[in-house]
């Protein structure tokens, strides 16, 4: 399998994923800047050596072939928007807002993110372990999604 063909498979996988849809919906983040910037980070470890801007923008998955110029100044605009986010959360941390209750619904979720992350990464090589891990996957999945859903409506 070639590398455009293996990182597009990935990014489609990833980016079609209803808590990533759910999350990138919520984000600062465009579709095509989440896009941009999971190919900027993760396309080198997937090739396994360091990729040109133009061959990072041919892996983008619109069909159309786009400048080195026009991914950069996309790849901008996320690193920009993610800057941005951060900062967000520094500034409600330094003026107290964490302390507030009214925040831990969102600690929460990042905490059960967390836990789906630990057990998706988990998962057993035997069949009946991995079916009862599997079961477990989708419910937190499905817990997830419904409170994600919940908190995306202020």
């Amino acid at each position: 399998m070639n590398l455009k063909h293996e990182v597009q498979l990935w990014l489609v996988s990833a980016l079609d994923d209803p808590l990533t849809r759910i999350l990138a919906k919520n984000s600062h983040l465009t579709r095509t800047q989440l896009e941009t910037l999971l190919i900027d980070v993760l396309a080198d470890n997937i090739a396994a050596k360091p990729l040109k801007y133009d061959e990072k923008a041919s892996l983008r998955l619109i069909k159309a072939k786009i400048s080195r110029g026009a991914f950069n100044r996309t790849l901008e605009q996320a690193k920009t928007n993610v800057v941005k986010s951060i900062y967000t959360v520094l500034l409600l941390g330094y003026l107290g807002v964490f302390e507030s209750t009214t925040l831990d619904p969102y600690l929460e979720i990042a905490n059960k993110l967390n836990a789906y992350m630990d057990a998706c990464k988990k998962i057993p090589n035997r069949s009946r372990e991995l079916d009862d891990h599997v079961k477990i996957i989708e419910t937190i999945r499905e817990q997830l999604k419904t409170s994600l859903k919940h908190l995306s409506n202020p």
